[in-house]
């Protein structure tokens, strides 16, 4: 029996991760289960921020990458598999950038999914977009972005694709094809 797919929607902070989530899920069938890392740890990740004395909008760094990420990812990537064993699509929404940017690791990963099929869908953008719609949507868990932009693009990467399998969705401000085009194609 083949398992359920898991759609992985991967990007920088900003990228459009949510606005490409919506589209993908109203044009897939089953409907996967969504699975937001925002929504899923992010009142947690605010309460364990003040419980060490962080800065709020810490959503980055060495200490954050030790003390935080390793359970947010955990945590989404058991619930993904104890979903798909049920037969239930899956659709995890979340930077990924450990996980899209190392091959040994995307594949370790995909075993820990529950394995194939995993389809990644990375969203390209750049610089000047992330800056515009960080600044845009003004939350205070991107204010340790914004204060150090310049480090946090190029830990990003935005125009550089992944070195794993993947489909690009182009959310450029200046995108040449419009976003529900490309998920129609996509889906279809």
């Amino acid at each position: 029996m083949t398992s359920a797919p898991v759609w992985v929607v991967a990007g920088p902070p900003g990228s459009g991760k949510t606005t490409v989530s919506d589209l993908l899920l109203r044009r897939l069938r089953p409907v996967p289960a969504l699975l937001d890392k925002d929504t899923m740890f992010g009142p947690f990740v605010a309460a364990t921020l003040a419980a060490f004395g962080r800065d709020p909008g810490e959503r980055e760094g060495a200490w954050y990458d030790a003390h935080v990420k390793p359970h947010e990812y955990a945590g989404m990537t058991a619930t993904a598999r104890e979903i798909r064993s049920h037969g239930c699509p899956v659709l995890l929404s979340g930077p990924f950038t450990g996980q899209i940017r190392d091959a040994a690791r995307w594949t370790e990963w995909v075993a820990s999914l529950g394995g194939p099929p995993v389809r990644l869908v990375w969203i390209r953008t750049d610089a000047a977009t992330l800056r515009r719609r960080l600044e845009e949507r003004g939350s205070p868990r991107d204010t340790g972005k914004l204060a150090a932009f310049d480090a946090f693009a190029a830990r990003m990467l935005p125009g550089t694709p992944p070195p794993v399998p993947h489909t690009a969705v182009d959310n450029r401000l200046d995108a040449p094809v419009p976003l529900e085009a490309q998920l129609d194609a996509l889906a279809g």
